[in-house]
């Protein structure tokens, strides 16, 4: 989360009241005075460090510090500073901005940080990767680019030292309320308020040179009563603003008037007057909607989201936060899905009024709205993935126009887009502890939506997470057949990532949980990919045993299809450890159990491999025997590429028979069947261009 900058993106307009119908046009202002500062942090870009000085040359990334505290627009300068940097095409590899900060105040988790810059320079990390593998790819990722990094709203140098390049042609920019003390060479610049000149021109741009012109002592005075603090001065710009009829001197007068908090520190009262004096002024329901955004997952919201929260309407929560955003109290994306963001420097203002006017049952409540809503949208968007007539599209015709999207194109913009936010309610809603059951259908709901927009290959670092949540409700609700589901999955992710320990410790774990809740699928999956593992580690006695395992209760539960692939299982592990006796017995059930299944492929390559046997077993002549079985079955199973496949490795038999001649006419008969698939395939996609 980032402070209240003092500049916008362009004009936008300044607010009326929450839900006034003809809010005037004003506006905002953009990014001026610091020049000071600025050319500050520019020269200590170019001044030597203590590596240069000692005839060394750097080793790491420099380090710019602008300290602050929230309000006082630390932000704003950092990114004016980027955009000067920037702009000369200094550091051509672009600008990377992240957040180190919670709105709740907690600090970003170092391995989340990492991955979202790995996402920012399009590096794909693996799922399951922990803190330091991760830091050390964003070093990699960084070592031969020239870019800088804004790392905004640091709680210490812990955050921002695993992030820093040993590239000294990068250059860091953080944002911090104090200093990184830890960090060596690093180039600090505290900012307090506004010049009073800067700060009343910041005011004349908001509201009218006018209405400054005829009384400027008193915009010195409330310039002065806002401690020269940006966010404040736009949140009383924006009142002002709203109010045509009102002066200068009666905002003076009333924030002079407030109550402070004693036990608030005096530099943070100014922001916490301009804020309260804005939001008592907002007409109920819209104030309403304003403290329940403190519930927004990472401050974000969208129109569904407030309406949900509010139990308003769509179209008047999307009202009112185009008002919040016009009052200074929101920014916005400004996208054709439009996305709202609570400033950080106000979160914890918002927050405060929230637990002071709502009572615990109603915020309880407000979270289950909104998540129930979440859920919905996820439903919808996964939906619309699928074919016309499929009963989801079904169901999916039955919910409110509002929550359907047009298309899958929409569908996966919203997802993108609303990424961020959906994690963090996820995460909230499982840290909750009280709305396991709404928890369990969101983390649910969200899987299904990611796997299909994006299939679970590129989506496995985000599912790996979401796996973790519902292993967290399973364990704190002891529920052992989600436990073993989890446990299932993010194993299985660790072993497509080479993590095949890991892996195998979550496959035995899954295999007590679905003993515990009688799973027979999860305990034969469990024993199944335990065999793997073990295969994978190359302890073969022991994966043998596994397969055997589960074969045993595939057996026992009369299930065809996996006693067959197990039993192929079985001859593989075997054939590995040179047991070629029990491997050619698994081979030849499996080829068995695919016959009686009528699958001829699968029993083609059954035999194959059992041909492959024999031949390692020193019996060729029963090895081309078998071979050539397996190619008159695929033949007439018309598997053309099988075929091919398996004549090819019939003439490699032949060739060791010393036959060379028959192995030339098999050869020629693969090549043949690969020209004429090939064609047959090349003459099919023509019919269907050409119908």
């Amino acid at each position: 989360m980032t402070d209240q900058a003092v500049d916008t993106s362009g004009p936008a307009e300044a607010a009326g009241t929450a839900g006034a119908k003809e809010p005037p046009e004003v506006t905002l202002p953009q990014f001026f005075g610091r020049e000071r500062e600025l050319r500050a942090l520019q020269e200590d870009i170019e001044r030597a460090g203590l590596d240069t000085l000692a005839g060394r040359k750097a080793a790491r990334a420099r380090v710019l510090l602008i300290a602050g505290r929230p309000g006082s627009g630390r932000t704003a300068l950092a990114s004016e500073l980027a955009r000067r940097l920037a702009e000369p095409g200094d550091y051509p590899d672009g600008v990377f901005r992240i957040s180190l900060t919670e709105p709740e105040g907690e600090r970003v988790p170092p391995e989340r940080t990492a991955r979202a810059l790995l996402d920012l320079l399009h590096v794909k990390a693996p799922p399951g990767a922990d803190e330091d593998e991760l830091s050390e790819m964003v070093r990699e990722a960084f070592a031969g680019r020239r870019a800088l990094i804004l790392l905004d709203d640091a709680v210490d140098a812990e955050q921002v030292d695993p992030l820093l390049p040993d590239n000294p042609d990068c250059l860091v920019v953080a944002t911090a309320t104090g200093p990184l003390t830890g960090i060596p060479g690093v180039r600090p610049c505290t900012i307090g308020g506004l010049d009073t000149g800067s700060a009343v021109q910041l005011l004349a741009r908001a509201i009218g040179q006018v209405r400054v012109t005829v009384d400027p002592r008193t915009a010195e005075t409330l310039a002065e009563e806002c401690g020269g603090q940006p966010a404040a001065l736009t949140l009383v710009a924006g009142w002002l603003a709203a109010r045509p009829g009102a002066s200068v001197a009666d905002v003076a007068k009333q924030l002079r008037d407030r109550q402070d908090d004693p036990e608030q520190p005096a530099a943070a009262r100014p922001l916490a007057r301009a804020f309260r004096l804005v939001h008592e002024s907002l007409p109920p329901a819209a104030a309403r909607i304003l403290r329940l955004l403190a519930l927004a997952p990472a401050g974000l919201a969208d129109a569904h989201t407030a309406s949900a929260l509010a139990g308003c309407s769509v179209p008047a929560a999307r009202t009112t936060l185009d008002d919040f955003v016009r009052f200074g109290l929101l920014r916005t994306n400004g996208a054709r899905v439009p996305q709202y963001e609570v400033p950080g420097c106000l979160a914890p203002l918002v927050r405060a009024v929230l637990e002071e006017q709502e009572r615990p049952a109603e915020i309880q409540l407000a979270r289950a709205r909104m998540l129930e809503r979440t859920v919905r949208r996820l439903q919808a968007c996964r939906a619309v993935t699928d074919p016309e007539d499929s009963p989801a599209r079904r169901r999916l015709a039955g919910l409110p126009r509002s929550l359907r999207f047009p298309d899958p194109g929409s569908a996966a913009e919203w997802l993108r887009i609303r990424e961020p936010a959906l994690l963090a309610s996820a995460r909230a809603a499982v840290s909750d502890g009280g709305l396991d059951t709404l928890a369990r259908r969101l983390v649910a709901a969200l899987v299904r939506a990611l796997a299909a927009h994006r299939g679970t290959e590129e989506a496995a670092p985000v599912l790996y997470g979401l796996h973790g949540l519902v292993l967290d409700v399973a364990e704190r609700r002891d529920l052992p057949r989600e436990k073993a589901a989890a446990l299932l999955n993010l194993a299985d992710l660790d072993a497509r990532t080479g993590r095949t320990r890991e892996a195998l410790a979550r496959y035995r774990a899954a295999l007590d949980a679905g003993r515990a809740a009688n799973d027979l699928y999860a305990t034969g999956r469990a024993m199944e990919s335990a065999g793997g593992a073990y295969a994978e580690l190359g302890d073969y006695n022991r994966a043998s045993d596994w397969y055997g395992r589960a074969l045993a209760q595939r057996l026992s539960q009369g299930e065809r299809a996996d006693e067959a692939r197990l039993y192929g299982r079985l001859g593989a592990v075997h054939t590995y450890a040179g047991r070629y006796g029990e491997a050619l017995r698994n081979w030849r059930a499996a080829a068995a159990g695919h016959r009686r299944l009528g699958d001829a492929p699968a029993q083609a390559r059954a035999l194959s491999e059992a041909a492959r046997v024999q031949e390692y077993a020193g019996r060729p002549q029963e090895s081309l025997h078998t071979c050539r079985e397996a190619v008159g079955l695929a033949g007439r199973a018309g598997d053309v590429r099988l075929q091919a496949a398996l004549e090819i490795r019939l003439a490699d038999t032949l060739d060791r028979l010393g036959d060379p001649a028959a192995a030339r006419l098999h050869r020629a008969a693969a090549d043949r069947l690969l020209d004429e698939d090939g064609q047959a395939a090349e003459q099919g996609e023509v019919d269907l261009r050409n119908p």
